[in-house]
Protein backbone atom coordinates (compact mmCIF):
# COMPACT_ATOMS: atom_id res chain seq x y z
CA UNK A 1 0.00 0.00 0.00
CA UNK A 2 2.57 2.46 1.15
CA UNK A 3 4.23 1.60 -2.56
CA UNK A 4 1.17 2.28 -4.20
CA UNK A 5 0.89 5.71 -2.41
CA UNK A 6 4.51 6.83 -3.48
CA UNK A 7 3.47 6.04 -7.03
CA UNK A 8 0.09 8.03 -6.73
CA UNK A 9 1.83 10.88 -5.15
CA UNK A 10 4.78 10.68 -8.01
CA UNK A 11 2.60 10.60 -10.58
CA UNK A 12 -0.73 12.45 -9.12
CA UNK A 13 0.91 14.55 -6.26
CA UNK A 14 0.59 14.97 -3.26
CA UNK A 15 -2.89 16.15 -2.31
CA UNK A 16 -4.41 13.23 -4.71
CA UNK A 17 -2.24 10.83 -3.01
CA UNK A 18 -3.68 11.69 0.79
CA UNK A 19 -7.12 11.99 -0.61
CA UNK A 20 -6.60 7.74 -1.81
CA UNK A 21 -5.10 7.29 1.56
CA UNK A 22 -8.26 8.52 3.46
CA UNK A 23 -10.78 7.23 1.13
CA UNK A 24 -8.82 3.49 2.11
CA UNK A 25 -8.86 3.48 5.56
CA UNK A 26 -10.89 0.92 6.48
CA UNK A 27 -11.28 -1.20 9.86
CA UNK A 28 -12.28 -4.99 9.98
CA UNK A 29 -14.63 -3.81 12.95
CA UNK A 30 -15.83 -1.27 12.83
CA UNK A 31 -18.62 0.44 15.60
CA UNK A 32 -21.30 2.99 13.85
CA UNK A 33 -19.94 5.66 15.50
CA UNK A 34 -16.01 4.90 15.36
CA UNK A 35 -14.24 7.67 13.31
CA UNK A 36 -13.18 6.32 9.68
CA UNK A 37 -10.13 9.39 9.35
CA UNK A 38 -7.61 9.18 11.68
CA UNK A 39 -5.62 12.03 13.89
CA UNK A 40 -2.36 10.25 11.83
CA UNK A 41 -4.02 11.03 8.56
CA UNK A 42 -5.35 14.58 9.69
CA UNK A 43 -1.48 15.45 10.57
CA UNK A 44 -0.26 14.21 7.44
CA UNK A 45 -2.89 16.27 5.58
CA UNK A 46 -2.07 19.64 7.18
CA UNK A 47 -0.31 22.16 5.67
CA UNK A 48 3.45 22.13 6.84
CA UNK A 49 4.42 24.82 9.30
CA UNK A 50 4.21 25.58 13.15
CA UNK A 51 1.08 23.70 13.93
CA UNK A 52 1.80 20.51 11.81
CA UNK A 53 5.06 20.05 13.70
CA UNK A 54 3.13 21.24 17.10
CA UNK A 55 0.45 18.73 15.98
CA UNK A 56 2.82 15.79 15.46
CA UNK A 57 4.69 16.47 18.63
CA UNK A 58 1.56 15.66 20.54
CA UNK A 59 1.30 12.29 18.71
CA UNK A 60 4.75 11.53 19.91
CA UNK A 61 4.23 13.09 23.46
CA UNK A 62 0.42 12.03 24.65
CA UNK A 63 1.81 10.80 27.98
CA UNK A 64 2.55 14.25 28.84
CA UNK A 65 0.57 16.08 30.85
CA UNK A 66 0.04 19.19 27.98
CA UNK A 67 -1.66 22.71 28.85
CA UNK A 68 -2.78 25.55 26.09
CA UNK A 69 0.12 27.69 27.40
CA UNK A 70 2.63 25.38 26.61
CA UNK A 71 1.76 23.96 23.20
CA UNK A 72 1.55 28.03 22.66
CA UNK A 73 5.09 28.69 23.54
CA UNK A 74 6.32 25.56 21.81
CA UNK A 75 4.52 27.57 18.36
CA UNK A 76 5.90 30.65 19.76
CA UNK A 77 2.82 32.38 20.03
CA UNK A 78 0.19 34.21 22.34
CA UNK A 79 -2.12 31.22 23.97
CA UNK A 80 -5.12 33.21 22.30
CA UNK A 81 -3.22 33.53 18.94
CA UNK A 82 -2.41 29.91 18.74
CA UNK A 83 -5.47 28.71 19.91
CA UNK A 84 -7.53 30.62 16.71
CA UNK A 85 -4.44 29.34 14.53
CA UNK A 86 -4.61 25.65 16.09
CA UNK A 87 -8.34 25.83 15.59
CA UNK A 88 -7.97 27.26 11.99
CA UNK A 89 -5.45 24.81 10.88
CA UNK A 90 -7.07 21.64 12.43
CA UNK A 91 -10.88 22.86 12.44
CA UNK A 92 -10.87 21.81 16.19
CA UNK A 93 -9.57 23.38 19.97
CA UNK A 94 -6.11 22.06 20.59
CA UNK A 95 -8.03 20.31 23.70
CA UNK A 96 -10.30 18.47 21.21
CA UNK A 97 -7.27 17.29 19.29
CA UNK A 98 -5.20 15.85 22.13
CA UNK A 99 -8.36 14.09 23.08
CA UNK A 100 -8.76 12.21 19.84
CA UNK A 101 -5.21 11.53 19.30
CA UNK A 102 -5.25 9.76 23.17
CA UNK A 103 -8.31 8.10 22.18
CA UNK A 104 -7.00 6.83 18.79
CA UNK A 105 -3.69 5.81 20.75
CA UNK A 106 -5.67 3.86 23.19
CA UNK A 107 -7.88 2.37 20.73
CA UNK A 108 -5.20 0.92 18.75
CA UNK A 109 -3.39 -0.28 21.81
CA UNK A 110 -6.47 -1.86 22.99
CA UNK A 111 -7.02 -3.65 19.66
CA UNK A 112 -3.83 -4.64 19.19
CA UNK A 113 -2.00 -5.45 22.99
CA UNK A 114 -2.85 -7.30 25.70
CA UNK A 115 -1.66 -4.41 28.09
CA UNK A 116 -4.06 -3.76 30.64
CA UNK A 117 -6.44 -0.79 30.31
CA UNK A 118 -4.77 0.93 33.41
CA UNK A 119 -1.77 1.19 31.67
CA UNK A 120 -2.97 1.91 28.36
CA UNK A 121 -4.90 4.87 30.14
CA UNK A 122 -1.39 5.97 31.52
CA UNK A 123 0.86 5.84 28.17
CA UNK A 124 -2.08 7.57 26.10
CA UNK A 125 -1.67 10.41 28.73
CA UNK A 126 -5.58 9.66 29.84
CA UNK A 127 -3.90 10.07 33.64
CA UNK A 128 -6.31 7.08 34.81
CA UNK A 129 -8.63 4.55 33.67
CA UNK A 130 -12.10 6.63 34.36
CA UNK A 131 -10.79 9.94 32.68
CA UNK A 132 -10.15 7.04 29.55
CA UNK A 133 -13.42 5.65 30.41
CA UNK A 134 -15.40 9.04 29.76
CA UNK A 135 -13.41 9.85 26.53
CA UNK A 136 -14.50 6.51 24.76
CA UNK A 137 -18.47 7.14 26.16
CA UNK A 138 -17.76 10.45 24.42
CA UNK A 139 -15.73 9.83 21.15
CA UNK A 140 -17.02 5.84 20.76
CA UNK A 141 -20.03 5.48 23.17
CA UNK A 142 -18.45 2.30 24.29
CA UNK A 143 -16.41 1.52 27.52
CA UNK A 144 -12.76 0.91 27.14
CA UNK A 145 -13.43 -3.03 28.47
CA UNK A 146 -16.73 -3.36 25.91
CA UNK A 147 -14.59 -2.34 23.04
CA UNK A 148 -11.68 -4.83 23.82
CA UNK A 149 -14.36 -7.84 24.27
CA UNK A 150 -15.56 -6.78 20.80
CA UNK A 151 -12.93 -5.49 18.53
CA UNK A 152 -9.81 -6.95 19.94
CA UNK A 153 -7.58 -8.71 17.24
CA UNK A 154 -4.73 -9.83 19.82
CA UNK A 155 -5.42 -13.64 19.95
CA UNK A 156 -3.67 -12.88 23.56
CA UNK A 157 -6.76 -11.06 25.08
Amino acid sequence: MDLALALVEADLGRDIALTVARDMVMFFKRPGSQAQFSTHLAVQMAPAGSIRKLQMWLLDNLDRDIDVESLAEKTLMSPRTFYRQFKRSTGMTPARFLEQSRLDAARRLIEESPKQIKVIAAECGFGDIERMRRSFQRGLGISPDDYRRRFTTSPNT
